[in-house]
């Protein structure tokens, strides 16, 4: 790949020498504004504002930091410019120093202005409310009843706020990095300093600068790159789009990732039980969170298993089924031109198909596309005697089954699996189901994200008390330890005051004998 990046220029102390820089470096970029201005009594001193039009409208606004700092600009004698330049007495927030043009461009990009002034070999970055962009809105894909309803917008600033503003703690650490040579992504790695391991934190760092890439739009991208191996169909990263699902994971010692122009974090290390986990679990009664819990583990067998165990036990396997539950299976056959296996592929596709339309189509249109389009084509299929109820009645039930599964990656990871079980099933009858589902497990057992065995906490190589829930959420006053991501001498995360008061009375009793 070519590399775009010019060797550093210096900002050169002549005002001219940089405006003629900039316009030659900006030529047919008419969204890119330079605004030359005469400032200081008398209007003596030349200065130059460099910004993207729509970041910075607001220039001259008197409440902005820029109007207030141009305002000052016009009553002062121009040589006590270039020394506010150096001290900047004013004291506007975020306004930075920069040294070459290759910083000057990087913020210019990133939606700040630029200030130049003449006789002065450096520029000042004015921080303004950068790029257009949708704010704060509700998590769309992760729906509760009980908890925040706040989730990511398009902005890393302001999602990385929204996390600081659940974890009000300076050990939280956000650290800044730029992807792609073109697109000149911000990324930022968020993790709690004294939580986390250094080893995963530096194999995280290791893989983000492992590739270098034109442009990074979205996490997705930065997901497929980062992740080993590649070739498998379960995600190693755990995506969100809810603020207060990443504190938590913080909290158990994970990191994350947020990338601009994404309104979905990216969660590692990933684990099989962090899938299937909602972000309003911890807020429920351990009762009813963990019966949800068990729902969604028969959903996910269902979602996977169900085609392909319907297809063995009518194919191969009969003498399981009661002789009348048999007998209606052959009638409802009776007369359908194609073979089971055909019969439950078609239609397993043809509601893929109006799965996919109804996420394409906009607005509520697209939900009535997905309801009516499956009720239509199911009782149109049936009429027509092109398959048999029962079917019709298998693909709804694991349809159900793969939405009931929180994470929708992870759901779709068992909609692909669903079809290799249907054939399993088909031609080599439950033999093909256990088979299938032992290369699966094996395929699990060895999947590592980040280090960390996948399906933590099923395999139990550390203590108990040092392993996540699992099924069963535990109450939460029992919640002592954190799971096996944080590191072990912080593995204790809840204990009574009263117990903490004593042994500090205990200690000074003993300090006091002695």
């Amino acid at each position: 790949m070519t590399d775009v990046k010019e060797n550093v220029k210096k900002i050169s102390a002549d005002i001219r020498e940089n405006e003629r820089y900039i316009q030659e470096r900006c030529e047919n970029c008419a969204d890119i504004l330079i605004r030359p201005m005469r400032l200081g009594e008398e209007r003596k001193a030349d200065c130059l504002m460099v910004y993207i039009e729509v970041a910075v409208s607001n220039m001259m606004l008197d409440d902005s930091a820029i109007g207030k700092m141009i305002n000052y600009f016009w009553e002062v004698p121009p040589e006590k410019i270039p020394e506010f330049m150096q001290n900047n007495s004013l004291g506007i927030a975020d306004v930075q120093k920069l040294n070459d043009m290759n910083e000057v461009f990087g913020a210019i990009l990133s939606g700040n202005a630029v200030f130049f002034i003449d006789g002065y070999d450096r520029a000042m970055k004015i921080s303004s409310r950068g790029y257009p962009n949708m704010g704060v809105s509700e998590a769309e894909s992760e729906k509760v009843l009980r908890g925040s309803k706040e989730g990511f917008s398009d902005s890393v600033k302001t999602n990385s706020a929204l996390v600081r503003k659940r974890l009000r703690d300076t050990r939280m650490k956000v650290e800044e990095y730029q992807m792609g040579v073109r697109s000149n992504t911000v990324l930022q790695i968020l993790y709690i300093n004294d939580l986390v391991h250094e080893e995963l934190l530096e194999q995280i760092k290791e893989r983000i600068e492992e590739y270098e890439i034109d442009g990074v739009l979205d996490s997705g991208m930065l997901e497929q790159l980062t992740e080993e191996p590649w070739y498998s169909p379960f995600p190693q990263y755990q995506v969100t789009e809810r603020p207060d699902r990443a504190a938590l994971e913080l909290l158990n010692g994970k990191v994350v990732l947020l990338c601009d122009n994404s309104p979905s974090a990216l969660i590692l290390p990933g684990s099989f039980s962090g899938f299937m986990e909602s972000s309003e679990d911890w807020y429920h009664h351990f009762e009813v969170a963990s019966f949800l819990r068990i729902l969604r583990y028969l959903a996910l067998l269902t979602a996977m298993l169900l085609p392909g165990l319907y297809l063995a036990v009518i194919r191969f396997h009969t003498q399981i089924l009661p002789a009348n539950l048999l007998l209606s299976f052959a009638e409802a056959r009776e007369g359908v031109p194609f073979t089971s296996v055909t019969e439950l592929m078609l239609l397993e596709l043809a509601f893929e198909l109006i799965r996919e339309a109804g996420v394409r189509v906009p607005g509520a249109l697209g939900n009535a596309i997905g309801i009516v389009g499956g009720l239509i084509i199911g009782d149109a299929a049936v009429s027509a005697n092109l398959v048999s109820p029962i079917v019709v009645m298998i693909v709804a039930l694991t349809a159900l089954g793969s939405m009931v599964i929180p994470d929708e990656e992870f759901a779709s990871a068992f909609r692909l699996m669903k079809y290799g079980f249907l054939f399993l099933g088909g031609y080599l009858g439950i033999y093909g189901i256990v088979l299938g589902l032992y290369l699966m497990i094996s395929h699990l057992s060895g999947l590592l994200s980040f280090g960390v065995p996948y399906l933590v906490p099923f395999v139990r190589k550390h203590p108990v008390s040092r392993v996540g829930d699992g099924i069963w959420r535990i109450p939460f006053k029992k919640r002592q330890y954190r799971p096996v991501y944080a590191k072990s001498d912080q593995s204790l995360r809840l204990k009574r005051k009263a117990q903490t008061k004593a042994a500090g009375k205990e200690a000074e009793n003993e300090v006091r004998r002695k």
